[in-house]
């Protein structure tokens, strides 16, 4: 009941901006074609048919939109490649996408950095303006931004209470992710192993991996929760996302097309923005039902923010600017 009054909310504020009634007359529709990793079924899925609609019917069908879900235009790292190269005009990515466009923005990202949404809310819109002229700069417009949610630590027949657990262990970080492997340097002691999105499962299934962290709603959507049975309780870091247009696409739209895309997609992000965050508390909820949840002591929290200030510092070592870091550890703090 509380999805499908989320849903009617939503396909009522997008019906706003739809204008019911356009005009019909249009001969062949413009398709923006978007790229996804989420399942169609999945929240993200559920408003992006939303949007879908609401497109369709603002434009009186002269616009459209096509979404690709389950990766099938494969990892983020590669829509981002097909939206450089023209063949895909749009994709639904996360902090790792992002940085792909525009590397600082997966600075966003750094373990423990925020301690709260609001904490990412106050650094993101200030950071907004040069992190979206960065992406514009590369040839992309940001309809909107949007969050994936709280990242937890997640493992398969033990628990990790502090860095030092990840002795002997495979845990998994995502190929195009530039953070997470300098993040294993400084833990010491431990390969990691690199995968995209769609090899988490397969490696899950035959035990090549057993640690990872992520967040719960995503963990759900992409069935990996069900191969693991700890999770810590803690916040490690939150995962961000967002609406990205190849440029020339929306640049070459009739000027009341590329209104319709810029206006619903805003409709979009914070909609999702919104559903997302609430979904994956549920999403957590429902895990620590099922999975041994990790309670950190004190000191073993101490440890683990020591662990983050240390990476944050080596990620200024070659990844981000120092006063990229610096400036988002003051707005963090």
């Amino acid at each position: 009941m509380m999805l499908r009054r989320a849903m009617v909310k939503l396909l009522g504020a997008l019906t706003v901006l739809a204008g019911i009634g356009a005009s019909q007359d249009a001969s062949a529709a413009d398709v923006i074609k978007i790229g996804t990793l989420a399942p169609k079924s999945s929240p993200w899925g559920q408003v992006f048919s939303v949007w879908e609609k609401a497109v369709k019917e603002k434009s009186g069908g002269r616009l459209e939109l096509q979404f690709f879900y389950n990766g099938q235009q494969g990892d983020e790292g590669a829509m981002v490649g097909k939206m450089k190269a023209g063949q895909l005009d749009g994709a639904a990515v996360t902090a790792v996408g992002l940085g792909k466009v525009y590397k600082p923005i997966l600075a966003l990202q750094m373990p423990g950095l925020f301690s709260s949404w609001a904490k990412l809310d106050a650094a993101r819109e200030a950071m907004r303006p040069e992190f979206e002229k960065g992406a514009a700069d590369a040839g992309f417009r940001i309809l909107g931004w949007g969050d994936v949610g709280r990242a937890h630590l997640m493992s398969k027949g033990f628990a990790i209470r502090s860095p030092g657990d990840f002795a002997g262990k495979k845990p998994y970080v995502w190929r195009d992710d530039a953070a997470m492997p300098v993040f294993f340097q400084v833990v010491g002691g431990v390969t990691p192993v690199p995968l995209n999105i769609p090899e988490v499962l397969p490696n899950l299934n035959t035990g090549a991996i057993n640690v990872l962290v992520a967040p719960a709603l995503a963990a759900e959507q992409l069935q990996w929760a069900s191969k693991l049975d700890h999770i810590v309780a803690d916040t490690s870091g939150f995962a961000i996302g967002a609406l990205v247009v190849n440029s020339k696409k929306i640049d070459a739209l009739p000027g009341d097309l590329k209104a319709i895309l810029q206006d619903t997609g805003k409709v979009a992000a914070n909609a999702l923005t919104q559903r997302i965050r609430k979904e994956d508390d549920a999403a957590f909820g429902r895990l620590k039902g099922k999975m041994t949840v990790v309670e950190l002591t004190a000191d073993e929290k101490a440890k683990w923010q020591g662990l983050f200030k240390q990476v944050r510092g080596r990620l200024t070592q070659g990844t981000f600017a120092p006063g990229l870091v610096a400036k988002l550890e003051g707005l963090g703090g």
